[in-house]
């Protein structure tokens, strides 16, 4: 009886531990800090949620009541890839996780391709998204230079993009790689730290993330989105191309149809707010979530 008794223990436990392991995402990593309200943290493309790292000491602190889910993306920074969607997958798990770990209407912080997947999430799964900070992204990034441009000239001009970038070698590609970077941080450790998480992402990856971001316009879809939404832009990096009043012209037309948005631009980060501005980023994202 004793050694059936244990054989049922040690075969539930399996059981558990297989449920848990089948039930783990694959399109994202996860690391959990803090205890109290959650907060989840999605990185850009090619990025490491280590990007969040000051954000986490600040929102997430043993002061702050908060807990933060920080997750990297498959194949981003070292991250094992997946086949398939990344950005549908990565947004089907999220919504899975959150309910797995009963973490209710979760706040979400996106920073770039993140906050395209946080848009989407509250677009697509409202009853597990709260509040939202969208920082340096936009709705329709493929209509920033036309914003009349019709879905199939964006997905024109998404396959274009890629098969240029598919088309590089090695050595191109990365030296258009630390070009894009050296404009979205102004700290070189910071620009090498970045530059770095994209030498170990997987290229394919990258390239299809990106398709994916510059193919979609979700201008009219965040007419859905029923949480708070504060939205964090920049413009110096771009101030050889348009002036600031043109930049937060783009931003609030994009978030036009979104009720109640909150945008505000920082005046001397570039792209990486969270290293080039970081106590302006964390008093708008404090005062938002309390």
């Amino acid at each position: 009886m004793k050694r059936t008794l244990q054989t049922l223990i040690l075969s539930s436990a399996l059981l558990a531990a297989g449920a848990s392991q089948a039930a783990a995402p694959k399109a994202f990593t996860v690391e959990v800090t803090g205890q109290g309200r959650p907060l989840i943290l999605i990185p850009g493309l090619a990025s490491s949620g280590e990007v969040w790292q000051g954000t986490v000491a600040r929102l997430c602190g043993p002061q702050a009541a908060r807990q933060c889910h920080v997750l990297t993306l498959a194949g981003f920074a070292g991250a094992a890839p997946i086949e398939g969607d990344l950005l549908a997958q990565a947004e089907q798990q999220l919504a899975d996780y959150i309910g797995t770990q009963k973490l209710g209407q979760p706040a979400i912080i996106g920073h770039s391709l993140g906050g395209f997947l946080a848009l989407k999430m509250a677009i697509d799964h409202p009853a597990q998204t709260g509040k939202l900070v969208i920082v340096d992204s936009l709705p329709a990034l493929g209509a920033t230079q036309l914003p009349s441009i019709t879905p199939p000239q964006l997905q024109a001009m998404a396959t274009q993009m890629q098969s240029a970038m598919r088309a590089q070698d090695g050595a191109t590609y990365a030296a258009s790689q630390r070009r894009a970077v050296t404009s979205m941080a102004s700290a070189p450790a910071d620009v090498e730290r970045i530059i770095g998480w994209g030498q170990r992402s997987d290229r394919e990856t990258v390239i299809k993330a990106m398709g994916t971001l510059m193919a979609s316009d979700l201008r009219q879809d965040v007419a859905k989105i029923k949480s708070p939404t504060l939205v964090l832009g920049t413009w110096i990096a771009y101030k050889d191309f348009a002036p600031r009043a043109a930049i937060e012209a783009t931003f609030q037309q994009q978030y036009a149809q979104l009720p109640g948005v909150q945008v505000a631009l920082a005046d001397t980060a570039r792209h990486f707010i969270m290293y080039d501005q970081p106590d302006w980023m964390h008093a708008r994202i404090e005062q938002f979530l309390d």
